[in-house]
């Protein structure tokens, strides 16, 4: 089998559970959070603490809150079973008061359950092997990585982690349900998989392992075709990359396929780094819009290997994220084509605000990723200017259409 070929395939059906960095995405076993779980995308911040807490409602609110007092009162005069937990009660309400906002992404964690997301488990770098989506409603296959146990248990993007060993996942926070699933290399952990098309959900037993993933692999195809395939966007992805480039333009690269597919993202400053390598200085990668309307620019900065050279990135259902911003900004900067299927669709920034008197924390969704013509990535991703579906049948057959498809406009790039 190809090396290429090889690398896409053990892309799709990978590797190491790593833990979330970033409440979505990066993954658990290679990094670890030691603080609160933010973005997809972005580094981890400093926890935000919430306003002093109100002794009463609010001057001005209380003809609003009227129906919720009026109904505390009811409970506690007319509910069976008595005495009620008040305590109880009044994290219900804010679980319903931030469930209303309709944001899969934006919840209330108890103080139980966020003393424990938050707990420490540095030195455990062992898992199944993908990144992940926490944010949902499910702990989400986003793309399974390379070179991992999950491999042979078949684990595919998309796939959503209802039970662990038999127990029902429903409810439990995605930080949460990574833990479980991490665990000591050579054990084994039973995964019930609800996966779209399925009529049935679908049991899978993982062996853990550790692994070292890397970030980034090259090679040279012919016609003088460079080949970069970067799996994520970690603190050590900009130096590979650079030597990679190197490399390949020392050995008469004429342009460059870029494999972003089942790349599940990773750090803004990454991101903002690589797409540097291939677009000038000063150019827009990403803008950052907050809900009050203001707003972060992100731009490409100098010194890129690649800037000049023809370029084709190949995307699919598993890029999220950081690879999505990348993208994104190719496409709409014009400086190459996106060849592949429809991305996962990874753009907005979440962080946890404790509350105080360790009240448990809020996580709220803060601010969507655009690109630099304004597109929202987020539950709609980017499509590609030439779609390529790759079937059962290719990658049984060991064929890549997409990859070839890409070489094919290079080509053409390249002989202009």
């Amino acid at each position: 089998m190809n090396k290429v070929l090889r690398n896409l395939i053990i892309g799709l059906i990978a590797g190491v559970l790593l833990i979330s960095v970033f409440s979505g995405g990066f993954a658990a076993g290679y990094l670890v959070k030691d603080n609160l779980p933010t973005d997809f995308l972005a580094e981890p911040s400093a926890p935000t603490p919430a306003p002093e807490t109100i002794d009463a409602t609010p001057s001005g609110l209380e003809l609003l809150f009227a129906p919720f007092w009026e109904s505390w009162q009811i409970i506690h005069d007319n509910y069976v079973d008595q005495p009620v937990d008040d305590l109880k009660l009044m994290q219900g309400a804010i679980s319903g008061m931030v469930s209303s906002l309709g944001d899969q992404h934006t919840s209330y964690m108890d103080p139980d359950t966020y003393i424990q997301a938050n707990s420490s488990i540095e030195g455990s770098y062992d898992g199944i092997g993908a990144w992940v989506d926490t944010t949902g409603d499910y702990l989400t296959i986003v793309s399974p990585m390379s070179g991992s146990p999950a491999e042979e248990a078949g684990l595919k993007p998309g796939d959503m982690v209802i039970a662990i060993d038999g127990e029902d996942m429903t409810g439990i926070d995605g930080d949460l349900v990574i833990r479980k699933v991490l665990g000591e290399a050579g054990t084994t952990v039973e995964l019930t998989i609800l996966r779209e098309g399925e009529s049935e959900h679908l049991k899978f037993q993982v062996t853990r392992a550790h692994i070292t993933v890397p970030s980034v692999e090259g090679e040279m195809l012919e016609n003088n075709i460079g080949y970069i395939h970067i799996f994520t966007f970690s603190v050590n992805t900009t130096p590979e990359l650079r030597t990679t480039l190197k490399d390949l333009l020392d050995q008469g690269a004429e342009g460059f396929v870029v494999d972003f597919r089942n790349n599940g993202g990773g750090l803004l400053t990454t991101a903002i780094e690589v797409a540097s390598e291939f677009i000038p200085a000063d150019n827009v990668v990403l803008y950052e819009q907050y809900g009050d309307g203001s707003r972060d620019t992100h731009k490409t900065i100098k010194g890129g290997l690649a800037t000049d050279m023809p370029i084709v990135l190949l995307i699919n259902e598993g890029s999220a994220s950081a690879s999505e911003v990348v993208a994104g900004a190719i496409q709409d900067l014009e400086r190459g084509q996106l060849v592949g299927v429809v991305s996962y669709g990874k753009g907005s920034v979440q962080n946890w605000i404790p509350l105080n008197n360790e009240q448990g924390a809020v996580r709220v969704t803060i601010a969507k990723w655009l690109t630099p013509k304004e597109r929202t990535i987020h539950e709609i991703g980017l499509t590609p200017d030439v779609v390529v579906e790759m079937t059962e049948e290719d990658y049984e057959a060991e064929r890549d259409p997409q990859l070839d498809k890409a070489v094919e406009i290079l080509l053409e790039e390249i002989n202009k």
